[in-house]
């Protein structure tokens, strides 16, 4: 039976039966016979075990080298691979991940290993929560794509793919994450949805390469020429030649083509059948990155039917073939309509010039048909930003221009409003515009002139807004500047005013003045709550110099909110003394506050926060604040007034006045406007009106108040026909609370 040693037990073996021979020889000489054979034997299985063992270790060191590459381009696929990757164990632990995940959340390897994958992304950790338990319990795949929102209003889309990974025993170990932006796929699939829709117009259209060989035409185009998809791809649009043009009109386009990227004309056609035909041609040229034109895009509008040829000949005359917007010679005939309008309404208009900022710039570096996009998207705005009364037009280049009808009677108001609408078009413009994988930024400068009649004249306020323009790339770009002195005056000033609303508000600058109110006997019991700014280091400011501004600008919400808390602090406190427990106060509510949604929630809050009686607060409005929506002023009155509030309807006479709309607002009290008051000594008709409203509010049970008392023969003129309380200089200045308080004394 044959019996086999370990390698190393020939090897030991072989050298203990050397040492034996040469002790017993006493040299390296083996002799023969027996020993000799066996010394051969032993040494003939010490090489073939050498040479196994050196097989051996060749063999691992190739397998570790093989292993070593193989591992590398494994590596090199995964963080090269579309998609980043990511490794989880069963409790979310990142044991991986792919370089371009790394990147993709900004971390680094070190980082996130053994960390819990929750916490390292969570927003789409917690998106994927469910799929990421279900895959790890049920070793399920999951595959979506999905929206995401970005900062700027933008949407990015990602593939993510979720699926389990096993250990060598067949048991889910974890999880394996693959996710992929496909925002560029997306929006190119939806470019393509656009396009085919466009493709498919009521016009017969053609794409030809750049050699104008035909690639694809619509089903208008069969229609129109007979001719079949099958028909004409692989031609050129030879095929349809009449031979009513020469060879110069064909190379007139061509030059046109090649020089300004389009032509538009009325030409004659064949169709299949033979029938000649006029139509109406426009051919655009497609451009590349490099500039350099990769197809041409062709479209056929019979023109037979006169109604359709006015169509393209007007469209052609007044509006511009790429924005379609109105044109120089449009905007005239607008300008000047805009103009009678403004003559007879006694109101202001404007023009606006708007020019893009190193617009040439953008041409000359991305081409022309980056700077096409970039108009027509400024155009889209445009159009977006503008009221219904506005027009836009645009003059050539990137000149756009707006008119702007029916601003105010008042220059200064009328302005504000150019002012507001210029900056929201700057605004817009503003915003970011994808242009193929570029996110472009533009700025604006624009020239501001106003118009209220004919006597300036087109050309005249075409000149005054390009001299506005150049101020305004004159003072750095991406700005507005207004042609005259006095209305940039005006704005500046009041943008002033409108920085100076907000530090005070943030500052407390403002204070509450009381002007008292009397009886018919002359007994102070109340008092008219009005608003005062005193700036750090300056002289009051007069509140007709900054109300209009508040009101403009909305800073009027956040500063009557502060009036509101203000006075129920202040009629809580006189509720506390019994001096002063009897008076009732007055506030002045704005439009703006008084249609807030929460405003009824607003005055119960303030009243209840500082303890204050409702009874004791009357609420002022105005006319035409409650006829703006009478039906809704109706419901917001009639919820306070259930809680106790008091409404006085103030300045009136000078308004509406409709009894239809009197009778049923809730009302508490009317006051007479000063205007009426001033002159009721002298003035019969005056006096006339002021006795209309007393007996007006006796008859609807109302109280009845005058402002604006300074003589005694105006009180006694109302005492004698029963007003009853009176507000004026007559009894008292607005004056702050201490002195308030020492005239009650």
């Amino acid at each position: 039976m044959k019996t086999e040693l370990p390698i190393t037990a020939v090897l030991a073996g072989h050298r203990l039966l050397r040492r034996q021979l040469r002790r017993v020889f006493g040299t390296e000489i083996l002799p023969e016979g027996p020993w000799a054979e066996l010394l051969s034997a032993v040494s003939d299985a010490y090489h073939e075990a050498d040479r196994e063992r050196q097989l051996v270790e060749n063999a691992l060191e190739v397998n570790a080298q093989e292993l070593t590459e193989a591992n590398i381009k494994l590596r090199l696929l995964i963080d090269n691979a579309p998609a980043g990757i990511v490794m989880l164990d069963r409790e979310m632990r990142c044991i991986f991940a792919s370089r371009r995940w790394l990147q993709d959340h900004r971390v680094e390897l070190q980082d996130i290993v053994g960390r819990d994958h929750f916490e390292i992304v969570p927003q789409m950790a917690e998106r994927w929560r469910d799929s990421l338990l279900r895959c790890l319990a049920g070793a399920t795949e999951s595959c979506d794509e999905e929206p995401i929102p970005q900062p700027d209003g933008t949407i990015d889309w990602i593939k993510w793919e979720i699926r389990p990974w096993y250990e060598t025993n067949g048991m889910i170990a974890g999880i394996i994450i693959m996710s992929e932006d496909i925002s560029a796929r997306k929006r190119a699939e939806e470019q393509m949805r656009i396009a085919a829709v466009a493709f498919q117009s009521r016009d017969g259209m053609i794409v030809t390469d750049a050699s104008g060989i035909i690639l694809q035409v619509n089903q208008a185009f069969t229609d129109v020429t007979g001719y079949t998809a099958e028909d004409a791809v692989g031609k050129t649009p030879a095929l349809l030649r009449s031979g009513r043009q020469d060879s110069t009109f064909f190379r007139n386009m061509w030059e046109a083509l090649a020089h300004e990227g389009t032509w538009a004309g009325e030409i004659w056609n064949r169709r299949k059948d033979g029938g000649i035909y006029p139509e109406w041609l426009s051919i655009s040229s497609v451009r590349n990155a490099a500039d350099k034109v990769t197809h041409y895009l062709a479209a056929y509008s019979d023109i037979r039917d006169p109604k359709e040829a006015e169509r393209k000949i007007l469209e052609l005359a007044f509006y511009d073939p790429l924005t379609g917007l109105p044109n120089r010679r449009l905007l005239h005939d607008r300008l000047n309509h805009a103009m009678a309008a403004c003559a007879r309404e006694g109101k202001f208009g404007a023009m606006l010039l708007i020019d893009l900022d190193h617009f040439k710039t953008l041409n000359d570096t991305r081409g022309h048909d980056v700077g096409d996009r970039l108009l027509v998207e400024v155009a889209r705005r445009l159009v977006q930003t503008l009221r219904e009364t506005d027009s836009a037009a645009r003059l050539g280049g990137d000149e756009f221009v707006i008119l702007l009808e029916g601003l105010s009677e008042e220059l200064s108001t009328a302005a504000t409003s150019a002012e507001s609408i210029a900056e929201k078009i700057r605004a817009a413009i503003s915003g970011p515009v994808t242009l193929g994988e570029n996110v472009y930024h533009a700025t604006t400068s624009i020239g501001v002139t106003l118009f209220r009649d004919r006597g300036e004249g087109a050309e005249v306020l075409f000149r005054q807004a390009d001299l506005a323009l150049y101020q305004a790339k004159d003072a750095g770009r991406d700005t507005i500047r207004f042609y005259s002195p006095a209305m940039q005056a005006l704005v500046d000033e009041r943008a002033k005013v409108e920085g100076g609303l907000r530090r005070a508000l943030a500052q407390d600058e403002f204070l509450l003045y009381f002007q008292s109110q009397v009886d018919r006997t002359g007994v102070i019991v109340g008092a008219e709550a009005l608003l005062r700014w005193q700036a750090t280091e300056q002289e009051m400011i007069s509140p007709g110099e900054f109300i209009p501004v508040a009101e403009d600008s909305g800073l009027i919400v956040p500063i009557s909110a502060w009036v509101l808390e203000s006075a129920c602090r202040q009629l809580a406190l006189w509720e506390r003394n019994p001096a002063t427990t009897h008076l009732h106060l007055s506030i002045n509510i704005s439009a703006r506050q008084f249609h807030q949604a929460d405003f009824v929630e607003q005055v119960k809050s303030a009243l209840l926060r500082h303890g204050a009686n409702p009874g004791r607060i009357m609420l002022e409005l105005t006319e035409t604040l409650l006829l703006k929506n009478v039906d809704k002023a109706i419901q917001t009155m009639k919820a306070l007034k259930d809680f106790g509030v008091g409404f006085s309807i103030d300045d009136f006479g000078i308004g509406y006045s409709s009894l239809f709309y009197l009778k049923r607002l809730p009302l508490d009290q009317i006051k007479i406007d000063r205007s009426f008051v001033r002159d009721i000594a002298d003035d019969p008709d005056d006096r006339a009106i002021v006795q209309a409203i007393i007996s007006l509010a006796h008859g609807l049970g109302l109280q009845v108040i005058a402002e604006g008392v300074e003589t005694e023969a105006q009180r006694d003129f109302l005492a004698a026909h029963e007003c009853h309380a009176y507000q004026g200089y007559l009894f008292g200045h607005p004056a702050p609370i201490g002195d308030f308080d020492r005239l009650l004394e």
